[in-house]
């Protein structure tokens, strides 16, 4: 349900809620609703805000959801508690302090007053199976193409919802019916109206205590299913495919059965004499198993509702005990009228279209149907833009029909002879010929193939969605619920937000064991904010990596606000090449601060210094150009000395890097007894950004292990600086200096060193002439005992090397 976002509110606790709603900024309000999404923090017993309701809230429509969801008590404490997970500690006193006068104001409550009504404590099994069909029907109505031209007329309403009720609520003679079919022509809102009911249900709004479960058959999607059972049809829609049958079998009376368009169906006429079924395990044909449900036989407690064209509803009464029949009838006469209102700007020109759409009883009784109101309104908008002098008396249903269908393809990207158009619009009306007199509209690449329809033309009625693809994403998702994939890889896919969100739904899955997950170059990057969800609720994923994408500031954010909580345990981040800049990753040192999970962080390939932005400064700016340099790492450094911050392993190459960073970096090492491994590859470090990090490679207190400095300007000087440290520190195991002018004697300084005792290197990277050059002395330390090993390249197989890519 919608609220306009112009709602004026006046009750005055609502009112100084919704002032601190509107005081927080907008990456603190998507804070506050993941908030919303953590049990952790709301009350027991009750239930989640659905999250296709909360995500596109304005603080307004925010605070109703809050009130329809929580009593007005529980719904400032749910935001007091959210506030100090948030540690908004002005807003949370503000909050004391009103939570404490309401109190006064209210004095103290009547012991024999009722407690508000609080939600029943539903099952495990309940809950997820609502959060299924919810996520599903969000899935499928996001991937319909509605035209962006189309006009809703309504909504569901509260008065909608009473209708609704009234289906399946005692009638006046006191009877409850538990047989009802919505009877209508095709396109009218059957399948629409129903999935409402589904998914409303499984929102909490609607029947939430006259039915425990609610379970859609789609006529259309099982007609071709092999022979099963009812147990395993039920199943198809668990997030296990184990539906709780015995928990389901114990109340029939509170179970609903939605059988979604009968009439495509085929019920063999001999299934009249077969014996009697009530065993849900016996396996059997669709048709028998739906036969043997409408007959009662299977579940004779529950509620059916059954929507078919009216065509069928002769064989229905024959095939039904005592049903109760509701004719679903479309856009009447006043919705029509107001459709073509709405849709003309010139309100003469729309009244005259309507008549003239009225005088035709084939094209008026057709418009019944929402989208093909829209088909008749778009194709005389058309044809009424295109000529001037437009006549309406020219037109016909048929002629109405070929337009459309026909100027759908005046934007064809691809061109072909007369002959070839001829040859694959023959094919294509074959195909749909084939299809309706099979009752068949789901075709095969052999009926593609059959029909010679060619890949362009093809192409091109996928994107004009006169052809669908069947998305089998739902079935890739379900892989997850079997507990055995542990790592996933979708890097250089393209993604939609409802594939995304579905993904993320599935990977917050209790069942769900995935660890690893790799989104490098997915396109689009927007729907990367869906992850959102997953970090803040999937204790088990460890890896995450999203390089090679293009992150904008809010995106980021969002993403980095997500390592503060609790839930979060991510330990491996992988950020490379994301486009970065010093400000951003400001926000992400800032949260590292209050990590304790993650132990692997790679920013590889990100500008922490801003140079592309200094490069845009103008020549008299470079004062301010001075002061900006490094200041990515002096952000990092100071979260690196944190207590609370338990990063391990750090990876900076090619990040812009200079001297100033090294005395950021060397001071943190002191500080920081966690890390053990550095990379700052291909940064133009310098001598002089060596002798700085070695001030702290010489202390004692130092815990770094490994170090890269490959390609970092570093000469013999700088080698000569390691050398020093070296003698004092017995914790650098593994040190790379390759692609550097050391020369001959910086290596034979640094191999004097290695000849210590007290030296704990063990793995060297030199380019492979330098090491020609020592080979003889190396080699000696060898026969001597020691374990060094010389790397000239790098192993990417090898356990220990590997982290450092």
């Amino acid at each position: 349900m919608s609220f306009s976002s112009n709602v004026s509110v006046h009750n005055c606790s609502d009112d100084k809620l919704l002032c601190h709603l509107r005081a927080l900024d907008q990456y603190q309000l998507e804070e506050f609703k993941l908030g919303l999404q953590s049990l952790q923090l709301l009350p027991e017993n009750f239930q989640q805000i659905p999250w296709a309701k909360l995500k596109a809230a304005d603080p307004i429509n925010l605070l109703f959801l809050l009130s329809e969801y929580f009593p007005e008590r529980q719904m400032w404490e749910v935001t007091l508690k959210i506030f100090e997970n948030m540690n908004l500690t002005s807003l949370c006193e503000e909050v004391r302090v009103e939570m404490k006068e309401m109190a006064q104001v209210q004095g103290p409550q009547d012991p024999n007053q009722e407690e508000p009504e609080m939600p029943a404590k539903e099952s495990v099994h309940r809950r997820t199976y609502r959060e299924r069909i919810k996520t599903k029907i969000l899935v499928i109505w996001d991937n319909i193409p509605w035209p962006e031209d189309h006009i809703y007329l309504r909504n569901v309403t509260e008065h909608k919802h009473e209708e609704l009720k009234h289906l399946v609520y005692p009638n006046k003679t006191g009877a409850q019916p538990q047989t009802i079919v919505l009877e209508g022509m095709s396109g009218v809102g059957k399948t629409t109206l129903v999935t409402k009911v589904m998914l409303h249900w499984a929102e909490g709004i609607l029947f939430q205590h006259r039915f425990s479960y609610v379970f859609y058959i789609s006529c259309h999607q099982v007609k071709d299913m092999k022979d099963t059972t009812f147990v395993d049809l039920l199943s198809r829609d668990w997030p296990n495919s184990q539906a709780p049958i015995e928990e389901s079998m114990s109340h029939p009376e509170r179970l609903l059965f939605i059988i979604d368009g009968f009439e495509e169906m085929s019920i063999p006429s001999n299934l009249a004499d077969s014996l009697p079924c009530t065993d849900w395990y016996q396996q059997l044909p669709v048709a028998r198993i739906l036969f043997h449900l409408l007959k009662r036989e299977l579940v004779p407690m529950a509620t059916l509702l059954i929507t078919t064209r009216d065509c069928r509803s002769r064989n229905l009464k024959e095939l039904l005990l005592n049903p109760w029949f509701k004719l679903i009838p479309g856009f009447t006469e006043e919705d029509q009228e107001e459709y073509f209102l709405r849709y003309f700007e010139d309100q003469d020109e729309a009244k005259k279209i309507f008549h003239w759409v009225r005088s035709s009883q084939t094209l008026f009784h057709s418009c019944s149907a929402p989208m093909v109101c829209w088909i008749v309104c778009s194709c005389l908008k058309r044809q009424m833009v295109r000529c001037p002098h437009f006549q309406l008396s020219t037109q016909t249903t048929t002629s109405l029909y070929a337009y459309f269908f026909s100027s759908s393809f005046t934007t064809a990207e691809f061109n072909w002879s007369r002959d070839n158009w001829l040859q694959q619009w023959r094919a294509l009306c074959s195909l749909a010929a084939n299809g309706m007199w099979s009752s068949n509209f789901t075709f095969a690449k052999e009926d593609i193939e059959h029909w010679h329809l060619q890949s362009p033309f093809i192409d091109s009625l996928f994107r004009l969605h006169i052809l669908r693809k069947i998305c089998q994403w739902q079935d890739i998702c379900s892989v997850f619920h079997n507990g055995n994939l542990s790592e996933l890889d979708l890097s250089n896919s393209k993604l939609n937000a409802t594939a995304m969100k579905k993904l993320c739904y599935e990977l917050r899955n209790s069942r769900c064991k995935l660890q690893k997950l790799t989104c490098k170059s997915v396109t689009p990057v927007t729907v990367l904010k869906e992850l959102v969800l997953v970090l803040h609720g999937n204790n088990r994923l460890t890896h995450l990596n999203l390089s090679s994408n293009n992150l904008e500031i809010a995106m980021s954010m969002m993403i980095f606000r997500t390592l503060r909580h609790t839930v979060c345990n991510l330990k491996y981040l992988w950020l490379e090449s994301c486009g970065l800049t010093s400000v951003v990753c400001c926000y992400l040192f800032m949260e590292l601060s209050k990590n304790s999970s993650l132990s692997f962080l790679s920013l590889g390939d990100n500008d922490l210094s801003d140079i592309k932005m200094k490069r845009l400064q103008k020549p008299f700016e470079n004062n301010s150009i001075v002061q900006l340099q490094d200041d990515g790492v002096r952000w990092l450094c100071a979260s690196l000395s944190q207590p609370e911050c338990a990063l391990e392993r750090l990876v900076l190459w090619f990040c812009q890097l200079g001297v100033p960073s090294c005395g950021y970096l060397s001071d943190a090492l002191l500080q920081n007894k966690s890390l053990t491994h550095l990379n700052l590859r291909k940064n133009h470090l310098g001598d002089e950004g060596v002798r700085l990090l070695c001030g702290a490679l010489t202390h004692p207190d130092c815990s770094l292990q490994n170090l890269d400095l490959s390609e970092c300007s570093v000469t013999v000087e700088g080698c000569g600086e390691l050398a020093n440290a070296l003698e004092h520190n017995h914790h650098m195991k593994v040190l790379d200096i390759g692609k550097n002018r050391v020369q001959d004697d910086g290596v034979k300084r640094l191999c004097n060193v290695l000849k210590h005792s007290q030296c704990a290197l063990n793995t060297l990277g030199l380019e492979k002439d330098l090491y020609n050059i020592v080979k003889e002395e190396l080699e000696e330390l060898q026969e001597k005992g020691s374990f060094l090993r010389i790397m000239c390249k790098w192993d990417f197989n090898d356990l220990e090397d590997k982290w450092w890519w």
